[in-house]
């Protein structure tokens, strides 16, 4: 509880002042509405009764000014609390994206996609509800009950024993309404996460799915995931409903007491009837107040499950900043010109993998102008050594060396700058393909990115589209082929300028006369790259300076194509298996 309070408390010190001040207008509105029983009451009693005009006309124009009043309450709290809730509910926003900007791949592994997507989202929302009511009507509803107790005492305290009797018993249901509530609001917002989850599967792989003809599995999925939300929604809701009619009916049955105690009382002559008139008028109001403290609970509940959620988000500091300041996260800028990348006995294990290794002792040393290729079956862990070079992920032992500094040691924004990866998954984002390209570099010239395409092999079915480098993208690229994604994203990186190029099996979609043409391009431009290619296509490993062969995580080969083809099993293995023996034993 105090983590969560010391979340909370920049957001509560930034909007403390207009926070008070929604609650002094609403106190002004809370105590004009605790006033109007007792000036009706004497207008019945001193004016109506004792047929006094005088009094009357004194008594309503001054209830009219103290309903008048409440109303201007009742405004600037209305206004303060939009204001104030929507801002909060924005910066809540902000800072939670801005907090995910900051994780590691190794922190954004211990939290679902979807589910970021649901606390950033509907989680917030439910926050910035509860913050909204607090100082709309939420904080009304004690203010009421309170003052409706002492105004009703004060004014009959012979009637405060059905107080006494009702207002405990609505307390205990209040109690329990809290005690149960929220554990079952939590699954619900989990519900929540599954729904979005199969949403956001269904919509990635949507071609795959209409490929394989497996929409009704997938309406069967989302049905499952669906009636997993609406049980856990019915569930909680169905036990918070019980709360408030019951608290209606103590009180209710309250104020027939009220009536029948007071009708003898009247009768007998020592009870005024302007008293019961208002005693049950402020019996309403805590009736009023106690149904609304059942739905703050209600409220307070889903918005604390909701809270814990964005708090677990904000607990997480992150591990990469990259605000303005010189060395962001500490270390030493790389010097300028090409550097090298050296391996030195990495060892792997990714943080949810229970320490199973996914590389085991790689030794390897890359140098600028040279090509090394890395190659190997499908999960001997070609991807995951790449992934080390810039701080995706930390090595469970060894070391990484960029330009003979140890890359922990390095600023990482400037690490991060001097390296370009080309991922095995081409992300392109919604824009123009200019714009796509410039990602690699803000300042590049029209000139700079159509070299970097022709070095891609992208300028030629670029310049065929009708509006060129202003053609618009889809999201994630989706009205180019395979291929031509590829191409973009690897002129993307080429535009970037890099020290350190990383191609991890991004030109799996290109055939192989177009992968030698990029290849060719990559060596023949860029002297002082240092060029790491993963790869699956012995064509490609051929055409390398020096060729890693990595099986299970550990490597078994390393040198030319023409020193493994004797010396390396895996690596001849592989040949045999993409050329055939013929072609191998030539």
């Amino acid at each position: 509880m105090n983590h969560q309070q010391s979340l909370a408390g920049p957001y509560f010190r930034k909007y403390l002042w207009p926070f008070l001040a929604a609650l002094a207008c609403l106190s002004v509105e809370s105590v004009s509405d605790l006033l109007q029983p007792t000036i009706m009451a004497r207008i019945v009693d001193s004016g109506v009764a004792a047929r006094d005009i005088g009094i009357v006309i004194r008594l309503g124009l001054l209830m009219l000014s103290v309903a008048a009043l409440g109303a201007g309450g009742a405004t600037g709290r209305n206004i303060l609390a939009s204001v104030v809730s929507y801002r909060f509910g924005a910066q809540l926003r902000a800072d939670l994206f801005h907090r995910i900007t900051s994780y590691s791949f190794q922190e954004l592994d211990t939290f679902d996609t979807a589910s970021l997507i649901t606390r950033q989202t509907n989680d917030v929302t439910q926050v910035q509800a509860f913050v909204n009511g607090v100082m709309r009507i939420f904080a009304k509803a004690p203010i009421l009950a309170v003052g409706g107790l002492v105004m009703a005492i004060a004014l009959e305290p012979g009637l405060s024993v059905v107080l006494a009797i009702a207002v405990p018993l609505s307390a205990a249901l209040i109690t329990v309404n809290l005690v149960t509530g929220f554990p079952r609001f939590r699954r619900m917002q989990e519900g929540l996460d599954g729904v979005n989850s199969v949403t956001r599967e269904y919509l990635g792989g949507i071609r795959v799915v209409k490929a394989f003809g497996q929409e009704k599995r997938e309406v069967r999925r989302f049905a499952e995931a669906n009636a997993e939300l609406t049980n856990a929604s019915t569930f909680a809701l169905r036990v918070m409903a019980l709360f408030g009619p019951a608290i209606s009916l103590f009180m209710n049955l309250g104020i027939v007491a009220v009536l029948w105690i007071g009708g003898f009382r009247v009768a007998g002559s020592s009870l005024q009837i302007g008293k019961i008139i208002a005693f049950i008028n402020y019996m309403t109001q805590i009736l009023f107040s106690l149904n609304m403290i059942s739905a703050i609970i209600s409220s307070f509940v889903r918005a604390k499950a909701s809270w814990d959620r964005v708090g677990a988000i904000l607990k997480v500091q992150g591990s990469e900043k990259f605000e303005d300041v010189p060395a962001a996260v500490g270390g030493t800028p790389l010097g300028q010109g090409g550097v090298s990348v050296r391996f030195n006995g990495i060892f792997f294990a990714y943080p949810a993998s229970h320490g199973r290794l996914v590389l085991e002792g790689v030794d390897l040393e890359c140098t600028p102008g040279q090509l090394t290729a890395v190659i190997g079956p499908t999960g001997s862990g070609k991807s995951s050594l790449v992934s080390l070079v810039p701080r995706f992920y930390e090595p469970t032992r060894g070391e990484v060396f960029l330009g003979g500094q140890d890359v922990r040691e390095l600023d990482l924004r400037d690490l991060r700058r001097r390296i370009a990866l080309v991922p095995q998954k081409t992300v392109l984002f919604t824009g123009t393909i200019a714009e796509n390209l410039r990602w690699g570099r803000d300042d590049a010239t029209d000139e700079e990115l159509a070299e970097a395409a022709r070095l891609a092999r992208a300028h030629n079915f670029v310049a065929g589209f009708p509006e060129g480098y202003r053609t618009v993208l889809g999201q994630g690229g989706v009205n180019l082929s395979g291929g031509q994604k590829q191409r973009l994203a690897i002129a993307r990186a080429l535009v970037r300028r890099p020290d350190v190029l990383i191609l991890d099996d991004c030109t799996s979609s290109v055939d192989a006369i177009t992968e030698a043409e990029i290849l060719g391009g990559i060596r023949g431009s860029a002297a002082n790259y240092t060029c790491i290619l993963i790869t699956q296509r012995i064509s490609a490993a051929a055409a390398a300076d020096i060729v890693l062969v990595l099986d299970d995580g550990k490597p078994v080969g390393l040198g030319r194509h023409e020193t493994l083809m004797r010396e390396c099993d895996v690596y001849r293995d592989i040949c045999i298996a993409q050329l055939g023996r013929e072609a191998v034993d030539v």
